[in-house]
């Protein structure tokens, strides 16, 4: 079932967390270190510098009280521009998916958060995969008929896992970043680009090797799940090649933003030209859920009719999953 892309939009909070900040916390890293292993050199997050700098986040069920953008705000602010982008008002939208690695509440779905924000009053629910969440509501809808569902559906991918980062921890501490990522999809009606090839696998039985408890702190088995990361990637990538990849079209790559290392590993193996390998880790973090629709929105304003954008990713579960973005003639 094709699946039809208005909008999207992206909200990245305005504290910015540095790799000189994480030298100031002396917890065994540099500047050098984290760029050398994981390409990183900034991130944002939700959390007050001084909370960071005097509880290290020791306790995270706090950190929701400490934040200064709740992930519901965060959501809006990505739907807005999401909306304003496909040219309908929110009174347009007849249903609302959301969904990430860390909600703010386990109830009410952080869905009927956002809805709220929104002051839409329509059916509101949640679809959490960890950092494959977008690439899941995805999933689902294209499954779906489209007489099913309304004319436009809103996807909402809000992440706040500095929320859950154990700061005296320097594994975890360079890793992850905050942002929300969202669009606007109709399975009736033509946009902007279409999304084909959407797929979603899961490992249960790997679900143990990244986690973030309810009430505790994010912790992953690192190099497994690196080695993990980079084979489905490269093997989701190597799907839509095989299926989408047309000489009349330029095929661009976006990953799951975990980091830059990875991703330069599979575009490397996939023979991707550097310039059309598309990133935002540098200077935003790995964001979770949000990472990969996050860097298709920033570059919203550079698609063209002749480009096709290959989205890959990972997460916990352990997930793996793809899409393409098929930009054309349209709104």
């Amino acid at each position: 079932m094709t699946l039809f892309l208005h909008g999207m939009g992206h909200f990245h909070p305005e504290i910015e967390l540095t790799n000189r900040f994480l030298e100031e916390l002396e917890i065994g890293t540099t500047d050098e270190w984290i760029v050398d292993r994981v390409g990183i050199h900034s991130r944002r997050t939700v959390l007050p510098l001084d909370y960071i700098r005097d509880t290290r986040n020791r306790e995270p069920w706090l950190a929701i009280d400490a934040a200064t953008v709740s992930n519901a705000e965060m959501g809006q602010r990505a739907a807005e521009m999401a909306l304003a982008r496909a040219g309908i008002p929110a009174s347009e939208i007849g249903m609302v998916i959301a969904g990430s690695s860390a909600t703010d509440t386990a109830s009410p779905a952080e869905a009927c958060n956002i809805a709220r924000a929104l002051e839409l009053e329509v059916p509101a629910l949640d679809v959490c995969s960890a950092c494959t969440s977008f690439y899941a509501q995805l999933y689902l809808l294209s499954c779906m008929r489209p007489e099913a569902l309304p004319d436009y559906v809103l996807l909402v991918a809000p992440e706040s896992l500095t929320k859950t980062v154990d700061y005296s921890d320097r594994s975890a501490s360079v890793l992850w970043g905050d942002a929300a990522a969202a669009a606007v999809v109709s399975l009736r009606h033509p946009g902007r680009a279409e999304i084909l090839g959407s797929t979603l696998a899961s490992s249960p039985a790997g679900g143990d090797k990244v986690v973030v408890p309810r009430t505790g702190h994010f912790r992953q088995e690192g190099r497994t799940v690196q080695t993990f990361g980079i084979k489905r990637m490269k093997q989701c990538l190597r799907a839509l090649q095989e299926e989408y990849e047309q000489e009349s079209r330029r095929f661009h790559f976006v990953g799951h933003q975990a980091n830059l290392r990875m991703l330069e590993s599979v575009q490397r193996a996939c023979d991707i030209p550097e310039e059309r390998h598309h990133t935002n880790v540098e200077w935003y973090g790995n964001t979770g859920c949000a990472s990969a629709a996050s860097v298709v929105s920033m570059g919203w304003d550079k698609w063209t009719p002749a480009d096709d954008v290959a989205v890959v990713g990972v997460g916990a579960g352990l997930t793996w999953s793809s899409y393409l973005v098929r930009f054309a003639e349209g709104e």
